[in-house]
């Protein structure tokens, strides 16, 4: 049973209300031919689709079964229209890639049922409307009429309660319209057929009830349904039932079974979901092929894109850290203060004089106070900073490559033997007068650094540095450095002479010839050296406060009195029982073994390095 219970429908078009249905109320037999007439924009159509579950009632109800459709869930429409109702369009709505066998099949895809079933259910519904011998033709090979017997089928093979006609002879001729109503009347036997048509001649032919609307309400109904056939209706359904439960157990488990199957929700298989799209690609091979190849620029175009985007950014990222590594943001206990500078400047030249005698000169001192301002420095508070760093690490740990803390003082590394030291002021030192200061110019320069402490960092220092040779690693102790050449494995002369590779008298020859003579120098051939001759090699770092030794001596200050130390490399070395010692033996004795566990060099490309002297020590040694 279908029954309509004052069923309103409006559509909202801005600020104006379009009021499709008003409160139309009709109640439909289980079988019978209904018609419903009326002129254009009458409601037809939004009936039909109200009944078909493709559009939602505004108010009102619509009763299936007995059940009220108000509280029908998504799921519950899908199951209605699926199981219950059968569509045929004027337009008829085929896929023209497809077979007529296929457009048959496709109404069942939803609904659970094996390939086989549908294959000879969609069979079985040709035959019925005549088409059993056209199963594999295309629509575009058929008339009008045929095509439209396929809709029909389609619409019964799932067998539905109710059968939905929107002007089903609407774009045919006289003859075929005739044959397409012969078998709706025919379909009408055994269920509810209801279509919407403008032609009353047809209607009042095959129809048994006509139903008329006219601005979204009834004017006529030939066969309504009272309250006293409805009563009878209903008696006809409880008896119905009660002949069910007399069945024997085997049918009601048969039935139950049934009706369970038909409850199913609507689904697809993921093989006919795959299957439908595999034959819609393969019958359309041209779109196929130009979508997939427009689509295909698009992703490797956006592919591309990224690719590029990233690439530049991890460069650019690259560099700023290979940069910010060579050159680090330094903090140091004093500043020149520059803002002082930039305020004594700024004064200065805006200086005048008011009211100038014309009759005197007046003496200009802006050059002292820009020299004063120059000589002036600001203390930083590096003790309270590093506090705040220390109980701020996890939060800055993320944010930088490595904190690094230099102390003022220089490190006393010599050579494995203890004679030479390895430093470029102490070459200088021990030129005589004519290279007197040359030192203190190589100290402010930061030229020639043999010790560097490298960053706390390995993942940074093995993007900036490769390891050269076998058995070459990254220092693992305290005690253990590595030597940085240039590209090509190269090590200036300078920098053998400081490690005590070469006789550091020749640099005096070398220099003094230069400067006395013609200005020329010629350079010897390119000398060569094994891996092996820098790997293991080793030195004795000495702690400056190692030097010192206590004497005897005391001095007084405020009362308190101290004991003098003395620095032994000013007055002779001893050891602990002041018995005397050559520097070497002081050296070797005291000294801490550094060794050279690798060799690195700069990787290819890579835009600045953070190790500047000629041997990299780690922050355990410091």
């Amino acid at each position: 049973m279908l029954e309509l219970k004052n069923i309103a429908k409006q559509y909202v078009s801005g600020d104006s209300t379009v009021h499709a249905l008003a409160g139309v109320s009709l109640r439909f037999r289980p079988s019978e031919f209904v018609s419903i007439l009326g002129p254009s924009g009458c409601g037809k159509t939004t009936m039909l689709n109200i009944i078909g579950g493709l559009d939602r009632y505004t108010s009102g109800d619509l009763i299936i079964n007995g059940r009220s459709t108000k509280e029908f869930s998504d799921r519950d429409w899908d199951t209605y229209r699926n199981h219950s109702i059968g569509f045929v369009f004027q337009s008829y709505n085929l896929i023209p890639h497809q077979t007529v066998l296929s457009n048959v099949e496709l109404a069942l895809t939803l609904s659970g049922v094996s390939r086989s079933e549908r294959r000879a259910r969609a069979i079985e519904a040709l035959k019925k409307v005549g088409l059993g011998d056209q199963l594999q033709k295309k629509p575009s090979q058929m008339s009008g009429g045929q095509m439209q017997r396929v809709a029909i089928a389609r619409a019964l093979v799932n067998n539905p309660d109710i059968l939905l006609a929107d002007e089903p002879t609407g774009a045919l001729d006289t003859q075929t319209s005739v044959q397409i109503m012969d078998l709706l009347k025919e379909v009408a036997h055994d269920r509810l057929v209801i279509m919407v048509t403008h032609n009353p001649e047809l209607a009042e032919e095959y129809s048994t009830r006509i139903v008329r609307l006219q601005d979204g309400q009834i004017l006529s109904d030939t066969a309504p349904v009272d309250d006293e056939e409805l009563a009878t209706l209903l008696k006809a359904a409880k008896k119905e039932e009660k002949l069910a439960e007399k069945l024997d157990k085997k049918a009601a488990r048969a039935a139950k079974k049934a009706a369970k199957k038909a409850a199913k929700k609507t689904s697809m298989s993921f093989a006919t979901a795959l299957s439908l799209s595999k034959n819609n690609l393969l019958t359309k091979k041209g779109r196929t092929i130009l979508t997939s190849f427009a689509g295909s620029i698009g992703i490797i175009g956006i592919a591309l894109i990224l690719a590029l985007s990233n690439g530049i950014q991890l460069y650019i990222d690259t560099v700023q850290e290979d940069t910010l590594s060579t050159f680090p943001l330094t903090l140091e206990a004093s500043t020149a203060d520059y803002s002082a500078m930039m305020s004594a400047m700024t004064e200065v030249s805006e200086k005048t004089i008011e009211n100038p005698d014309p009759n005197k000169i007046y003496v200009d001192d802006s050059l002292g106070e820009m020299m004063s301002s120059m000589t002036a420095t600001v203390e930083n508070d590096l003790v309270s900073f590093k506090k705040y760093l220390d109980e701020h690490k996890e939060e800055i740990d993320p944010l930088v490559s490595d904190i690094k803390y230099t102390y003022d003082f220089d490190l006393q590394v010599y050579t494995a033997d203890g004679k030479v030291r390895v430093s470029p002021t102490e070459i200088f030192d021990n030129m005589g007068d004519m290279f007197a200061g040359m030192s203190d110019m190589i100290l402010q320069s930061g030229m020639f650094n043999v010790m560097s402490e490298m960053l706390d960092n390995q993942a940074l220092l093995d993007q900036q540095y490769e390891l050269v040779g076998e058995g070459s690693h990254w220092p693992t102790n305290a005690n253990e450095v590595v030597l940085v050449v240039g590209k090509d494995n190269r090590i200036s002369k300078m920098s053998l002479y400081m490690l005590g590779m070469l006789d550091q008298s020749e640099l005096e020859d070398v220099l003094s010839n230069l400067l006395q003579e013609d200005g020329t120098y010629e350079s010897a051939h390119l000398q060569e050296y094994n891996l092996s001759d820098f790997l293991g090699k080793k030195f004795m770092l000495v702690n400056t406060s190692d030097y010192f030794t206590k004497t005897n001596g005391k001095y007084t200050v405020d009362g308190k009195e101290y004991p003098i130390w003395q620095d032994m490399r000013d007055y002779g070395f001893t050891d602990k029982n002041g018995a005397p010692l050559t520097q070497e033996q002081f050296i070797t004795g005291n000294g801490t073994e550094l060794v050279i566990s690798g060799i690195v060099r700069p990787r290819e490309g890579v835009t600045g390095t953070s190790i500047s002297g000629v041997l990299g020590y780690t922050k355990g040694l410091t």
